[in-house]
């Protein structure tokens, strides 16, 4: 009697601490062509993006080059050939970000699937490894506006995803990050003080420099993106006011509003742009 009275009563316990505990993730959305990982109550889960942002590569312009080279590296991936990391670094507002939602756009058909992450859940990232290995898609994990400090536990997990695990990178998985820092790291004066000058004349950075470029480097493909000159700005402002439903005539008389629009910004940009247009079209279209 008193063995079934105490099993009773840890089963009545047991019972109350799984009323407490957070309830499983469900299982992933796989027909769903775009992902967040997303933490609640201390778990991580993949949820379904139902409407990504559809933008494609034609509306992307000056940035051709760029625009290549990423669908070249992409195309291979999708086809089960062997493609690179890419990192995408420079300017603000340039289409780094946007060119990598345009490849999902342009592959999506094709199996290609994208899972977006947030620099501080990349220690979860070997989570996210799990889930998708062995699965037939082909997924690029999208770090966008990424940096760090050496100690964030998310820095180490993606250095050691990258190229340092033992585990080694599954087939079905590349990464695709953005970043305005080359290097992903803050970069400070004193660092210049740690080089040291060898015999023979060879100059040798200094251990932490080292650390910084070896993240970097374990992205295979490095795209830089450059600020807009005045004529690449204007060419894109025509071309969304043009989506926009304006005709040659009206793009024609935006021109001088559009280089006061990016006075006013203090800056030339895709992202401005886009937003001048938006503006503009909607002021005109309600006339």
């Amino acid at each position: 009697m008193e063995l079934t009275d105490f099993l009773a009563r840890a089963e009545s316990l047991f019972d109350r601490i799984a009323a407490i505990l957070p309830s499983p993730p469900p299982p992933p959305d796989w027909t769903a062509v775009a992902f967040r990982w997303r933490r609640r109550q201390g778990r991580g889960a993949l949820e379904a993006v139902r409407h990504p942002h559809r933008i494609r590569l034609k509306d992307l312009y000056c940035i051709d080059d760029q625009k290549a080279r990423i669908e070249q590296n992409t195309r291979q991936f999708v086809a089960g050939r062997t493609a690179n990391n890419v990192l995408l670094t420079g300017a603000r507002g340039t289409g780094k970000s946007s060119l990598v939602k345009a490849v999902l756009h342009q592959f999506a058909a094709k199996g290609l699937r994208l899972i977006e992450m947030d620099k501080h859940d990349l220690a979860d990232l070997p989570e996210v490894v799990d889930l998708i290995v062995g699965r037939p898609e082909r997924f690029i994990v999208f770090c966008d506006d990424l940096s760090f400090e050496a100690s964030e536990p998310g820095y180490v997990a993606l250095k050691s995803v990258l190229d340092g695990s033992i585990a080694g990178m599954p087939e079905n998985l590349l990464i695709y990050a953005t970043s305005n820092r080359r290097h992903l790291m803050p970069e400070s004066m004193a660092e210049n003080l740690q080089t040291t000058r060898a015999d023979d004349g060879e100059i040798h950075p200094g251990e932490t420099t080292e650390e910084k470029v070896s993240l970097s480097e374990r992205f295979g493909l490095w795209l830089s993106f450059y600020p807009f000159d005045q004529d690449a700005y204007l060419a894109v402002c025509g071309h969304w006011l043009k989506a926009f439903g304006l005709s040659a005539q009206q793009v024609a008389t935006a021109r001088g509003e559009a280089l006061l629009w990016s006075l006013t910004r203090g800056a030339r940009s895709g992202r401005v742009a886009w937003q001048f247009a938006r503006d503009y079209a909607g002021r005109q279209l309600d006339k």
